[in-house]
């Protein structure tokens, strides 16, 4: 029997992705790398957390991660950049989804 969490198949083949924000300023720092594995990943953020300074802390810099199509070892400056296109093109796609045209229905009178 175990007793420890057990990762599923998908969870550690699966690629993730470190990012580095501020919840006071919801500022991205972007990427700051890419894993193989959802244990792999919650470690290195784990080591990420440790090494921060408190005054880094206090300013409202964390981390968390993220499930990505990147492959691991990705330069963070790419995965960045997709990253931000990715999310670009799904917020328009949502728009785009959620637009109601503005006709007579829409007007108010």
């Amino acid at each position: 029997m175990s007793y420890g969490v057990s990762l599923t198949r998908d969870e550690s083949s699966t690629s993730y992705v470190i990012i580095r924000h501020n919840i006071r300023t919801y500022q991205s720092a972007g990427v700051v790398q890419v894993l193989k594995g959802r244990q792999n990943a919650e470690t290195t953020l784990k080591k990420f957390e440790d090494g921060q300074t408190s005054a880094d802390r206090h300013e409202g810099w964390r981390f968390f991660i993220e499930k990505t199509d990147l492959k691991p070892g990705t330069d963070p400056a790419q995965a960045t950049h997709r990253r931000q296109a990715d999310l670009e093109t799904r917020e328009l796609k949502a728009r785009q989804e959620t637009n109601v045209p503005f006709g007579r229905e829409g007007m108010l009178h």
